[in-house]
């Protein structure tokens, strides 16, 4: 259950048609901090997507500014999003699990986001070890679409993930100074369900200065299809 901390109304330096309620929700370990962002236009059968932050041990959180960005995006595309603190992150109750915990977060979030709009597509997104955590949890919460951003995968087992099944991307940076490039682009190729993949030149493991490139990258794919 939800208790609301505070409905605001256009998110400030935003587009005025835009909105935020932050909330506390129900977790495997108590409460769980989020913020929901969504277009007051918003259809009525619009899909909702759920984004996942970095490592919550190396200063991860829904604050991070790949996350806000992601959210940004798909807001811009009519779509709702939430995002949230994993287990032991800001207001979140709980202690860092290695990626386990943490997908019984997402699933309940997810829970939450189909009673608010149970008609709605659900999709999900995941910066760096959010996308671990995204990729570990999709087939769990039957999301609808996936979006990885940096996996990775040469620090998690990925390898023993079941193979996803329904469209994806995946957007990498060439300079990634955190994930072995090399060894994204070999997972990708080897998936057997290979995912559109975007790799993006000059462009390090945060995305410093990338941030818009990164938005136009995701809206040329998505935003024609959401």
């Amino acid at each position: 259950m939800a208790n609301e901390l505070e409905v605001s109304g256009p998110l400030p330096g935003r587009s005025p048609d835009v909105s935020r309620e932050n909330l506390l929700l129900s977790g495997p370990q108590g409460n769980l901090e989020a913020s929901l962002s969504y277009p007051d236009t918003t259809a009525e059968k619009a899909a909702t997507v759920v984004i996942c932050h970095p490592h919550p041990l190396h200063g991860g959180s829904m604050a991070n500014k790949v996350v806000g960005t992601l959210c940004e995006t798909f807001n811009s595309m009519g779509v709702p999003a939430l995002r949230f603190n994993f287990r032991g992150v800001g207001q979140s109750d709980g202690r860092f699990d290695e990626g386990r915990g943490e997908s019984e977060d997402l699933r309940a979030i997810a829970c939450w986001v189909r009673t608010r709009y149970p008609s709605a597509p659900l999709w999900v997104a995941g910066f760096s070890f959010g996308a671990y955590v995204a990729m570990r949890a999709q087939p769990v919460v039957s999301a609808q679409r996936l979006l990885l951003v940096a996996p990775p995968v040469s620090l998690f087992d990925f390898e023993n993930l079941p193979p996803v099944t329904v469209p994806w991307m995946v957007i990498q940076g060439d300079r990634d100074e955190v994930v072995d490039v090399h060894l994204v682009k070999e997972w990708v190729r080897l998936h057997p369900c290979r995912p559109l993949f975007r790799l993006m030149a000059d462009t390090d493991h945060f995305f410093h200065g990338r941030l818009n490139r990164l938005r136009k990258t995701i809206r040329a794919v998505w935003g024609r299809q959401s």
